[in-house]
């Protein structure tokens, strides 16, 4: 039975489309206070996850308006717990060990005709559930348990079914090209986290321009040299102007100059620009990019945890850099290049650098923790938060806190 006491540890694992944009999340949970035999109860950890979610968190708040998937238990899928769930946006996993009898196949119907969707979760393809595919919209593969022979015959048989197929446990971009091409229709996994450094790709003009922004808002924040630089760059001054607008929305006071706007952003606000702007600009990608979600969450996630440690005496300097450290940690993957590489371009400070090239410091064990919280590797979380000096609670609220600020800055980068 859970407690209102209880405490829990949230995950989010994205879930990408053929454009490997996130287009929900699938929720994973533990209680911090679960021993591994209590959480291998099915049936204790589902439900779980959608009390803690309505009542700890506030589901469209984790979710931000993208699909969540939850796993379901055959307890659960015949209760009417599911129904406080909201309809047409979550996604009801079946658990591998359900029986797909008569009873699941017209507790399903019922559960689509309210619009609900369904989804097989580490489904092996059998014929004799003809009857059951007919009505799920989601079949998930488990490509490393199943193997990537095996998938070509699998594909063929599902494919005759109105399903789509989503490739788990895609861990490397080979993996996901070769579900790609089979014509998996949706993936969960890090590939895209991966850093591909082997080619030493040049960073394209766009992107060097937001780097030498970054460098100035870092180390010289002179109006006149900012000015410059959007000068020499037509498209970012472009999308300076329109941030602008979409931020002093309702001031009477018309744009004059490069510098007006500048000056009417301000120094704090236009370098978190530039941060996320590394990311949802990069090869005109949507900012439903994965890599802009990581790393917005990382960034904001870091900033309130710094803000948290040491008895909320951690100056807003700090909290700044922590910040930074977030939003850094993907450059390497993002521009295919090594991290030393980057910071060779960017003028930051030791802390700093040692936090982005070596786990090291304080900003490393926070980074880290970010990091092992991606991947829901709890027991890490565990440890590092205490060697970071954070409890659960601040954890949690550093985690909603984050999700909730990556939700509000999408407008502003679209």
């Amino acid at each position: 039975m859970i407690t209102a006491n209880e405490k829990f540890f949230l995950g989010r694992q994205p879930i990408l489309d053929r454009k490997q944009e996130i287009i929900g999340y699938e929720l994973l949970f533990r209680s911090a206070d679960m021993d591994h035999a209590v959480f291998d109860s099915y049936s204790h950890a589902s439900s779980s996850v959608i009390t803690t979610a309505l009542a700890s968190f506030g589901i469209q708040e984790v979710l931000g308006g993208k699909l969540g998937f939850i796993n379901v238990h055959l307890g659960l899928l015949l209760s009417e717990m599911l129904e406080l769930l909201p309809i047409g946006q979550t996604v009801l996993e079946l658990l591998e060990i359900i029986e797909l009898d008569e009873q699941v196949l017209e507790r399903c119907r019922e559960l689509k005709s309210l619009g609900f969707m369904l989804a097989l979760d580490d489904h092996e393809y059998d014929p004799a559930h003809r009857d059951i595919y007919q009505v799920v919209n989601i079949i998930k593969v488990d490509i490393l348990l199943t193997g990537v022979d095996a998938l070509p015959e699998i594909v063929r048989n599902l494919r005759t079914y109105p399903v789509k197929l989503l490739a788990e446990k895609v861990e490397t971009i080979e993996q996901f090209q070769i579900c790609f091409d089979l014509g998996f229709d949706l993936f969960q996994g890090y590939f895209f986290a991966r850093p591909v450094v082997l080619n030493r790709k040049k960073i394209d003009i766009s992107g060097m321009a937001l780097l030498k922004l970054l460098q100035q808002l870092i180390s010289d924040p002179r109006i006149d040299k900012l000015e410059l630089i959007f000068k020499e760059n037509p498209s970012l001054s472009f999308s300076l102007l329109r941030l602008v607008n979409s931020v002093a929305m309702g001031m009477r006071e018309k744009i004059k100059t490069l510098r007006h706007a500048i000056i009417m952003l301000g120094v704090n606000h236009l370098r978190r620009w530039t941060q996320l702007s590394l990311f949802a600009g990069h090869d005109a990608r949507s900012v439903n990019h994965p890599l802009l979600e990581m790393a917005a969450v990382r960034g904001r996630l870091m900033e309130t945890m710094c803000s948290q440690i040491a008895g909320r005496a951690t100056s807003d300097e700090q909290a700044e850099a922590a910040f930074m450290v977030g939003i850094l940690s993907l450059l390497d993957v993002l521009f295919e290049t090594p991290m030393e590489e980057i910071l060779s371009n960017l003028n930051l400070n030791d802390d700093v650098s040692s936090a982005l090239l070596r786990r090291e410091g304080s900003f490393g064990k926070m980074l880290t923790l970010a990091e092992k919280l991606e991947v829901a590797d709890f027991e890490a979380v565990t440890v590092l938060l205490g060697e970071c000096g954070l409890s659960l609670d601040e954890l949690l609220t550093a985690q909603l806190e984050a999700f909730n600020w990556r939700s509000s800055i999408v407008n502003q980068l679209e």
